[in-house]
């Protein structure tokens, strides 16, 4: 059952990677997709499923304000909110048939499902097959009135993930290390959800926690220098890759209750601003003395917290 769970979150966050050289259509003929009005971003739905792309919408639009806000910074997007029978026309190629998989297109176009998938209802495992204080989690986070469980609320969050890859490549900002490009935008997508929808934390923290709480003896790579390298081919494979993601989403979490909501800020600035090469212990320095010893312990401290 564990390792289904952990397989099953490191295909999820292959969505990661953009799709850069995918031939799916683009956002200048969205037939036959409808657009919303009203909104900064452009929001295209499939017919039908206008409610689901306004709560969709409404949410991006606040993390974008509150972005604006305190980055200066707001990219160009276009997202997609996609009925099962028009995934393939519009979903990056290789997601084709992976309908519910919310990804990065090209850094400008994000596709994000419209209905509950059985991709998504495949995540969670027998509820009464966890541990007693997992299972409390996982119903607070994941669990409807009816009794049933949808994973709809992390998938959702994950696409404020995915938007967070637009800024960081949109606004050149020097990301000079794979772990800091995947760190960086879970340290927006924490911040913002902390500081401005807190009641959505548990559906945020709860798989991560799941994953981090297997231990990492099924896990050939766990250290830093693993990640960095194999990144680029994903040759730590997408189960272990699955683990690294989730050890990512909880280190930004622990920046957050470290820094609170100014880390986010001084690090954009940052990267933005040494766009020089570093070496690991100078990249290490530079976030320690000009960000916060939080960020610099996701290098000094990772394979201490294994």
């Amino acid at each position: 059952m564990k390792s289904t769970i952990h397989f099953t979150l490191a295909l999820l966050l292959l969505c990661n990677f953009s799709f850069a050289q995918d031939n799916s259509k683009t956002a200048t003929e969205p037939y036959p997709l409808n657009e919303l009005a009203g909104f900064t971003q452009t929001f295209f739905y499939s017919p039908g499923h206008e409610a689901r792309a306004k709560t969709i919408a409404i949410f991006m639009e606040n993390a974008g304000i509150f972005f604006q806000n305190e980055l200066r910074f707001t990219p160009q997007a276009k997202l997609y909110i996609l009925a099962p029978h028009h995934w393939k026309d519009f979903a990056a190629k290789p997601l084709h048939d992976v309908y519910g998989f919310p990804h990065n297109i090209d850094h400008v176009r994000l596709a994000i499902a419209a209905e509950d998938n059985d991709f998504w209802r495949s995540f969670l495992p027998p509820v009464d097959q966890l541990a007693p204080h997992m299972a409390e989690q996982v119903t607070k986070a994941y669990g409807k009135p009816d009794g049933s469980y949808s994973m709809m609320p992390f998938f959702d969050l994950l696409a404020l993930h995915e938007l967070g890859h637009s800024y960081t490549a949109q606004a050149e900002l020097n990301m000079h290390r794979n772990w800091m490009g995947e760190l960086f935008v879970n340290i927006m997508l924490h911040t913002y959800v902390a500081e401005k929808q807190p009641e959505l934390l548990p559906a945020l923290e709860t798989f991560p926690n799941m994953v981090l709480g297997g231990g990492t003896a099924e896990y050939k790579f766990t250290s830093l220098e693993d990640f960095e390298k194999l990144y680029p081919t994903l040759g730590m494979g997408p189960k272990n890759y699955g683990w690294y993601q989730s050890k990512l989403h909880s280190a930004a979490k622990d920046i957050y209750n470290a820094g609170g909501m100014k880390v986010m800020e001084k690090l954009w600035t940052a990267l933005k601003k040494h766009q020089e090469e570093m070496t690991d212990e100078e990249f290490a320095a530079m976030l320690k003395n000009e960000v916060h010893p939080s960020v610099a312990n996701v290098y000094f401290k990772w394979n201490k917290t294994d």
